[in-house]
């Protein structure tokens, strides 16, 4: 019940994970959309539901490299065709499942020239969209997705924003894609074509927070995430408003798992129900069901004057998105490191099996 009155405040909920079993689940729960990223696919890899789709492919004689994203395309594949309908209802509104362009691209590691990264971007969004319905593709808000966004945007890609912590990240994307939109020919639909998406990261600013910046109140920390967010939605829809486009250029309420123990469940699922979208991971959605609660709009409710004045006081908007950032690429590449070992073991395994 508590996923369905969520929805009825106009949240669409879209799942954090491509596992075929918790698609149809959470499809007949109510969702309408979902997205994908390497440890997803590692936690598929690992549950050996998958091993005769891996076999499949090592007889192709594919790369490691190759079988990551041959899995990847076809989960989320499958995926898009239980939302499709919702896509065909919304008439392209909704129903759309993501997939995310290679982190490896912002490997601290082993950098690549900012040019080259944005070409590869460029190609890479071009490559994974091509004769796509419902597919969005996911490209990072760091310096080189950002400049890489107009030009994608204007090949008529579907785009979501992802790991977005501050407003002006925000902007800059935002700005990108429309520039881009309106570069588009008239055979890609021009503008009235353009349906964008921005992932705001909501929990790990409040972990940011409460690590870096101690002195808040008491009643403001665990808020900074949330007021981030109502913030970037408020201004999105400002921004918006008067474009007269048939789809709604939306934000997603992303990390929206409690992070700290000793917040309920559906801290952030109950402070941004009402509007946009949110991907709770699969946990998350089966504990808000269990409460069995009543959800009202609280989207455009914002905290006190006196708690905002403490945040904007004592939070650097710019070095909480820097130290974000850094964490953020860091957790972005990394596990697509760990699904490639992951699949150079599966391989070892398979073969030994035999």
């Amino acid at each position: 019940m508590s996923l369905k009155s969520l929805i009825a405040t106009g949240t669409k909920l879209w799942l954090d994970s491509i596992d075929p079993e918790l698609v149809k689940k959470n499809r007949a729960a109510g969702a309408t959309g979902a997205t994908s990223n390497p440890i997803i696919i590692s936690n598929l890899i690992k549950t050996g539901r998958f091993d005769a789709d891996l076999q499949a492919f090592i007889q192709q004689d594919l790369s490691d490299e190759d079988i990551a994203w041959a899995l990847t395309n076809k989960l989320v594949t499958q995926a898009q065709d239980v939302f499709r309908p919702v896509w065909e209802q919304t008439k392209g509104n909704d129903g759309y499942v993501s997939f995310e362009l290679d982190p490896l691209l912002e490997d601290v590691k082993a950098p690549i020239p900012h040019q080259q990264k944005v070409e590869r971007y460029i190609a890479l969004a071009k490559k994974w969209s091509a004769n796509q319905t419902n597919r969005m593709i996911k490209i990072p808000a760091t310096q080189a997705g950002l400049d890489a966004m107009e030009a994608v945007a204007a090949a008529g890609v579907t785009i979501n924003v992802t790991l977005i912590f501050s407003q002006r990240q925000y902007r800059v994307a935002r700005d990108n894609i429309w520039r881009g939109a309106q570069a588009r020919g008239t055979n890609g639909g021009g503008v009235k074509a353009l349906k964008s998406v921005y992932s705001i990261f909501v929990s790990r600013v409040d972990v940011y927070t409460e690590k870096h910046v101690p002195t808040l109140l008491p009643e403001a920390q665990g808020m900074v995430g949330i007021l981030n967010a109502k913030r970037m939605w408020r201004e999105n829809q400002g921004f918006w408003k008067d474009k007269n486009l048939p789809m709604l250029q939306e934000i997603i309420f992303a990390s929206t798992g409690t992070k700290n123990p000793g917040d309920p469940a559906d801290k952030y699922v109950e402070a941004l129900a009402g509007s946009d979208i949110q991907t709770n991971p699969p946990a998350t959605n089966d504990a808000v069901e269990k409460l069995n609660k009543t959800y009202t709009r609280q989207v455009d409710i914002m905290p006190s004057k006196a708690l905002m004045a403490d945040i904007d006081a004592k939070v650097d908007q710019q070095k909480m998105e820097d130290t974000l950032m850094q964490e953020g690429t860091l957790k972005f590449a990394d596990p697509q490191h760990a699904l490639l070992k992951l699949i150079t073991e599966k391989r070892t395994a398979l073969a030994a099996a035999k």
